[in-house]
């Protein structure tokens, strides 16, 4: 009897755990998103500074699930996410070490990107990109800035976006919030 109460205890747990784990959204990316990169490939070796003039590595990203948000001052359709990114996303995990958000502003300088931040009244981060050299290891030269790429913990690309679409943009969200739970 003890036996059979240890295996159906077992059971129910196992069956129980399983029921909790979600997956992440399988999602094909389109090719007219523009991306260089593919879902399940590991994070470009890349470098960018601060605003504040620290420097950020993707090494230094390891451990995390890191969020680039591509930007720029010019960009309107950015410039209607950012609030978002700001309200639904930085507010909720700023504070969890296990978290990088960083805006990575497209080939503008400092005093442009520190202006373009305070307009936008976002909090989280944003990097210089000269050039547009980290923009292009992740898209097409050519392609729109707008978009997102999160990254999980082992370093993984997984789940990209283009544009603003509210749909989209929820589905993020909550890739996020699951990947920070694991």
């Amino acid at each position: 009897m003890k036996k059979l109460f240890v295996s159906v205890f077992i059971t129910v747990f196992t069956l129980s755990a399983f029921a909790q784990l979600k997956e992440i959204p399988a999602k094909e990316i389109p090719a007219d998103y523009g991306y260089v990169v593919r879902i399940g490939q590991q994070m470009p070796d890349i470098s960018m500074e601060l605003t504040d003039g620290t420097i950020v590595t993707t090494e230094s990203l390891k451990g995390k699930v890191v969020m680039l948000q591509f930007t720029a001052s010019w960009c309107s359709v950015c410039r209607k996410e950012m609030p978002h990114i700001e309200k639904d996303i930085w507010l909720k995990h700023k504070n969890n070490k296990n978290f990088a958000l960083i805006g990575v502003d497209m080939d503008e300088p400092l005093d442009k990107i520190k202006s373009f931040r305070k307009t936008m009244k976002v909090t989280y981060p944003l990097a210089l990109d000269p050039g547009a050299e980290i923009f292009y290891t992740f898209a097409e030269k050519g392609a729109g800035v707008t978009r997102n790429v999160i990254i999980d913990k082992t370093g993984k690309i997984v789940y990209m976006t283009r544009l603003f679409k509210e749909d989209e943009f929820q589905e993020m969200v909550e890739v996020i919030d699951l990947l920070l739970k694991r």
